[in-house]
């Protein structure tokens, strides 16, 4: 097994190596760890300083355009694993979680493992508005998510694993759609891949394991409502480029049962929690509104302007990409 880490600022530089550190404490030993750098030549150089006498490291740079996408496929086609796993650079992975990702590959059947991501608030504890529906908006695992080894639709990005096949049957992440350093805060890029694989592959198994854990730092900057109604804001956009990729029906799929069953339930406990005196309930009820509404509104916007102006991400071939960092 690979493992990819996309990083693209100095200010994560002590969680870049906690990151790399954790990777090398794997019971389940990595074959190498890449870290691919977005266009940040100073980053760079000092990444390449760090592990320089490291074998099991590689530090390059991104060989496409600058975002989050281009980089995870540079990270694919330099790779030589068998299976390509995928860590957020400003999170840490237990020791089992290379392990874990590992068993399922037995059946051939199996192209993406993902796991768990736990928040480590900056704060020290949750803030008492957030609700942990919604933890999908600091990159974690959310309230709602079906327990233990269970087949999903798409795997969550920042703890990921995918068989090498895939991307030869699917391609690789699409550029368009996704982050881009510190601009708006999109997503989904990993979801139009697992769609585009399960159209590609409709036998192809793709699971998420609860046991494979990485805990995901979360800046205090993201424990703001303001960050909280642009992040939702920014998947409301991202849904809908997927949408015009995949389809509506694929596209949402997961989202209607999450917005009719799931979010119901948790307005319904936020308020029952203020009933009962305990702190943020009302507060966790009314960001789950919130949420929601955020998040249709900039669907609505980004299916307007997708009928406007046209798609507008392409989906990279692998092959292309390693045309690409061959020439580079």
């Amino acid at each position: 097994m690979s493992v990819v880490i996309c990083v693209y600022t100095e200010d994560r530089w002590a969680d870049i190596l906690a990151a790399v550190a954790s990777v090398r404490a794997q019971t389940h030993p990595a074959l190498e760890t890449l870290l691919v750098v977005d266009h940040n030549p100073a980053l760079l150089d000092r990444l390449a300083q760090e592990y320089k006498e490291d074998d099991e490291v590689r530090v390059l740079p991104n060989a496409g355009p600058r975002g989050l996408s281009a980089g995870r496929n540079t990270g694919i086609a330099a790779s030589s694993g068998e299976v390509i796993a995928f860590l957020d650079d400003d999170a840490v992975a237990e020791r089992d979680w290379l392990r874990r990702f590992a068993d399922p590959y037995s059946d051939p059947r199996v192209m993406a493992v993902g796991g768990r991501c736990v928040p480590v608030w900056s704060s020290g504890r949750r803030p008492d508005w957030f609700p942990e529906e919604f933890d999908w908006v600091v990159g974690c695992s959310y309230r709602g998510l079906p327990p233990g080894r269970v087949r999903v639709r798409n795997i969550l990005g920042g703890n990921a694993s995918f068989r090498r096949t895939a991307f030869d049957i699917a391609g690789g992440f699409a550029s368009g759609i996704g982050r881009d350093g510190d601009k708006r805060p999109l997503g989904g890029e990993e979801t139009e891949l697992c769609i585009r694989l399960g159209q590609a592959r409709p036998d192809a198994i793709l699971l998420v394991d609860d046991r494979a854990v990485i805990h995901h730092k979360v800046p205090e900057a993201r424990e703001r409502f303001g960050y909280f109604r642009t992040r939702t804001y920014a998947e409301g956009l991202s849904k809908a480029l997927v949408a015009r990729s995949v389809g509506i029906g694929k596209g949402l799929e997961s989202e209607r049962r999450y917005t009719t069953r799931v979010l119901p339930a948790g307005v319904v406990r936020g308020l029952r929690d203020q009933l009962l005196a305990r702190p943020g309930g009302a507060r966790r009820a009314g960001a789950i509104v919130a949420g929601v509404l955020t998040a249709a509104g900039g669907y609505v916007v980004g299916s307007l302007r997708g009928r406007r102006n046209g798609t507008t991400f392409e989906v990279v071939r692998t092959g292309t990409v390693r045309s690409e960092e061959a020439a580079a």
